[in-house]
């Protein structure tokens, strides 16, 4: 659990009072005459990641005032953590009230840090008030903020966490762990087993790594009565891109190739915690695509778990392929919604930029809810079109289909438009292509694994099936 708040009672807190543009000279009269001149002196005026601390009679610090842009948008308090002293605070000011889960996120994900591999760290990550902590009032949504930033933290502390440590049978660790805590049930289906159970690909994909690939499986909540919604996540602990081998630059941060599976896994956990009224089921295809004698080579045939063949036209193009098997299996028990995360294709990247989460979709209720949603939780999405025109290219002249188009053109398109073979026509689906990492640091974003679409689809879903 995250540390970073402290709930009601009476401990004293500092006040920081946020003010915008249009609030500063309201707000402002309400000070000490001392407290006035002092902001004159200083020269703050209010100006967007301004912060300036006001003196009581003695000299001490009352109170800190914080310029901010858009009240709603819960990063433009996420610098605070990172510049206050070690203490408690609280928000004051004009739309504080109206917004304060979404700021109290803000603060949380302001404070995250990922410093699990340093000695001596003085980092300010320690539990207890040796840090600055927001104090939340009874009337904040404690659980929803709470949980909604252990989420963001779980998500980043996957793709954070170097290869070593993160291989299938660890990303099946955190699951099982998870399926502990909310009374779910937990089961995995590793290595040759997964041929045993016609999941081919997986075990195409990961037969060359020692470290044995596996299809890891939570499923959780028991009345019939609520709808089942199916979340998969592409477990790809590390690429090196198989026999097409990726230069050194592209395979240089392949650890976060799970940011899939860090998604869906982090979306499962909320759902939990929050008690979304869904049975909820999860598939995480886990595996390394590496380089040894017994790798997959382009040329192959592969016979999918749905009885479709693809020839593989290019190794690097893997994660598509333990997502098809999950996929089909998925479809198998009718989900009324199916949703996978993927840091499938630098097409996507081109497409939208490293910051936006693209998704593909089949229904157009869910692709609006999506596209409002991630405006409401200021967590961008943007659709990209599955045009049926480009499946053409992903003919095979030996097989049903390739694995990869015949053109680098397009290449996010005719990734879903691969993933949608597996798809039942009736089900409900939702394809995420991400890019799991934020390459500069941001209010709120430091550099390093990302959560993407998170809070946004777990806003699709409250309203699909609460709202």
């Amino acid at each position: 659990m995250t540390d970073c708040f402290i709930y009601g009672g009476r401990t004293p807190a500092t006040p920081i009072v946020l003010v915008n543009s249009s609030s500063y000279n309201r707000t402002i009269k309400k000070f000490s005459k001392v407290q006035i001149r002092w902001l004159e002196q200083s020269a703050f005026t209010g100006r967007p990641g301004s912060l300036c601390g006001l003196p009581d009679k003695d000299g001490n610090v009352e109170k800190y005032i914080a310029g901010v842009d858009n009240i709603e948008d819960p990063f433009v308090v996420s610098d605070l953590p990172k510049k206050l002293p070690n203490g408690d605070y609280a928000f004051e000011g004009a739309g504080v009230r109206a917004n304060l889960d979404m700021l109290a996120v803000g603060w949380g994900l302001g404070s995250y840090v990922f410093d699990h591999y340093k000695n001596n760290c003085s980092s300010r990550s320690q539990v207890g008030a040796d840090k600055p902590r927001l104090k939340l009032p009874n009337s904040a949504d404690h659980q929803r903020i709470q949980e909604t930033v252990a989420a963001t933290y779980r998500v980043r502390d996957l793709i954070n966490t170097p290869a070593e440590d993160m291989m299938p049978q660890h990303l099946a660790a955190v699951v099982a762990e998870i399926a502990q805590i909310h009374e779910g049930h937990f089961t995995e289906i590793v290595g040759d087993d997964l041929l045993a159970e016609n999941y081919p690909c997986i075990h195409t994909v990961g037969r060359a790594s020692v470290h044995p690939p596996r299809l890891i499986e939570l499923k959780w909540g028991s009345n019939a009565k609520h709808p089942l919604v199916t979340l998969v996540g592409k477990g790809i602990t590390f690429d090196s891109g198989g026999l097409d081998v990726k230069p050194a630059a592209g395979m240089r941060y392949m650890k976060k190739d799970m940011g899939g599976a860090a998604h869906a896994i982090g979306l499962a956990q909320l759902i939990m915690a929050l008690e979304l009224p869904v049975r909820l089921r999860l598939l995480v295809p886990a595996a390394e695509n590496a380089i040894a004698s017994n790798a997959f080579r382009p040329g192959d045939v592969i016979r999918t778990r749905s009885g479709i063949t693809v020839e593989i036209d290019n190794t690097d193009a893997e994660g598509r392929l333990v997502l098809c098997d999950a996929l089909t299996d998925a479809c198998d028990d009718q989900p009324d919604l199916l949703v996978d995360f993927a840091t499938l294709t630098g097409a996507a990247r081109v497409a939208v930029g490293t910051e936006i989460a693209s998704f593909f979709c089949n229904d157009r209720d869910i692709a609006n809810s999506v596209r409002d949603a991630g405006v409401d939780t200021f967590d961008p999405t943007w659709e990209l079109p599955l045009h049926s025109g480009y499946q053409s290219l992903l003919k095979s002249h030996v097989a049903d289909m390739q694995n990869a188009a015949s053109t680098p053109f397009g290449g996010a398109i005719t990734a879903a438009l691969y993933l949608q073979k597996f798809v039942d026509k009736n089900t409900r689906w939702l394809h995420f292509d991400i890019m799991a990492w934020n390459n500069r640091a941001r209010c709120g974003r430091p550099i390093g694994g990302e959560a993407m679409g998170l809070r946004a689809m777990f806003e699709v879903l409250e309203r699909l099936y609460v709202k």
